[in-house]
């Protein structure tokens, strides 16, 4: 299930996302700070073209879903990602369960909820099995570029999905 996410979510979200499993995946690699991530939280709820939710798993927290430039007139896009309470799932063994189910209801939500036309991503290339998991959800992979982000070169591959090509329960 996702929630708008609150308050007491927030200092989870950056104990997830410092997670080494999240950072090694994720364009920010470093680890963030308290003051960081507070300015970044103060921003999202300042900014119209942003939604941060909470993944609930068997209604504990367990993930972030973020939707930024959120564009709700004439073709209705946005940005989407997500990370998860990596350590918190491996050790309950749901691992797989809810990256399935945070992805689907992500994914729903989108379309549903936000009712957007197309949702568009990265993903990091040495990433292959959320590449793997895009693909299986039907996104399409844009041709990769290089970038460097905290001292690393990387190559970022976009993804879309359009609301005509998801895949409907």
């Amino acid at each position: 299930m996702l929630r708008d996410a609150t308050e007491d979510d927030v200092n989870l979200m950056l104990s997830w996302r410092n997670q080494e499993i999240n950072r090694q995946v994720s364009k920010t690699s470093h680890v963030i700070t308290v003051e960081e991530h507070r300015r970044w939280w103060s921003a999202v709820r300042q900014d119209p073209t942003r939604r941060v939710l909470t993944y609930l798993r068997d209604g504990v927290p367990s993930g972030a879903v973020s939707y930024f430039d959120l564009r709700m007139s004439g073709p209705r896009t946005g940005g989407w990602g997500f990370y998860l309470d990596a350590e918190g799932l491996a050790e309950r063994g749901d691992t797989l369960p809810a990256w399935l189910e945070v992805m689907r209801e992500a994914v729903d939500h989108a379309f549903d909820v936000l009712a957007l036309d197309r949702l568009d991503g990265e993903v990091l290339a040495h990433n292959t099995a959320v590449r793997q998991m895009n693909r299986r959800f039907r996104f399409v992979e844009g041709p990769g570029r290089q970038e460097t982000h905290d001292g690393r070169e990387i190559t970022v591959i976009p993804i879309s999905l359009e609301r005509a090509n998801r895949r409907v329960r």
